[in-house]
C-alpha cells in the first residue's frame, strides 16, 4: 500500500523524520525532529452489517463516490469511542434507516492494499421500511437470485454475502476471517 508520507508532526507542527525509533522498533516511523513524538500509520476499521428479511439481503445502492450508484451492504468507518458491534449499527441507520436487531460477527476480511480491515456483522430487520439517508439513493431488500452481483461496489461485500448464502444453505453460520489482496 502506498500512502503520502507524514511531513510534518501532528502535535507540534515541526518536520518529521522517517527512521527507526529508539524503542527496539523495527520499522522506520515518522518521528518529530522538535518533540520527537513518534506517529504510528494504522489500518482503518470498516464496519457494517448484513441486514436479513426473511430470505432477503438488505443492500444499499451508494450515493458517494468510491463507486456511486453501486450496491453495497451498509457499513462505513468506523469512529473514535465507540465499539465495531456500534460502528457497525451506526452506520446500518445511517445509510438504511434501518430498524434491525445485531447478531453475530460475520466476516473479517484484512485488505493491506488499502490499508483496511473489513468487520460486518449478521442483522436481523425488525421490518421491511427503510429510510436512506444522503448516502444512499435507494436501500432494498434482495433474494438470493435477485443480488445484482456485476454491480457491487466492493469484493468484500461480495465475499460476504457468498460466505453468507453458503451458511445459510448450510444451516450453519460461523466467522469468516481472510485476507483479500
Amino acid at each position: 500500500m502506498h500512502r503520502s508520507p507524514i511531513q510534518f508532526c501532528k502535535t507540534c507542527a515541526a518536520p518529521v523524520a522517517y527512521r527507526l525509533p529508539d524503542d527496539g522498533d523495527t520499522r522506520e516511523r515518522a518521528i518529530c525532529t522538535a518533540c520527537h513524538l513518534v506517529h504510528y500509520e494504522n489500518p482503518l476499521n470498516v464496519v457494517g452489517t448484513v441486514p436479513v428479511w426473511g430470505d432477503q439481503v438488505l443492500l444499499c445502492k451508494r450515493n458517494i463516490e468510491p463507486r456511486k450508484g453501486k450496491w453495497t451492504l451498509p457499513a462505513g468507518f468506523m469512529e473514535l469511542g465507540e465499539t465495531t458491534e456500534q460502528g457497525a449499527a451506526r452506520e446500518t441507520r445511517e445509510e438504511a434507516g434501518a430498524e434491525f436487531k445485531v447478531q453475530d460477527l460475520f466476516t473479517v476480511m484484512s485488505v493491506p492494499r488499502v490499508g483496511q480491515v473489513h468487520l460486518y456483522y449478521l442483522a436481523q430487520l425488525s421490518h421491511d421500511r427503510f429510510d436512506p439517508g444522503h448516502e444512499t439513493q435507494e436501500a432494498r431488500l434482495f433474494s438470493e437470485a435477485e443480488i445484482p452481483w456485476n454491480e457491487l461496489a466492493f469484493r468484500t461485500v461480495k465475499e460476504t454475502l457468498e460466505h453468507y448464502f453458503a451458511d445459510r444453505a448450510s444451516g450453519q453460520f460461523k466467522v469468516h476471517a481472510f485476507d483479500i489482496e
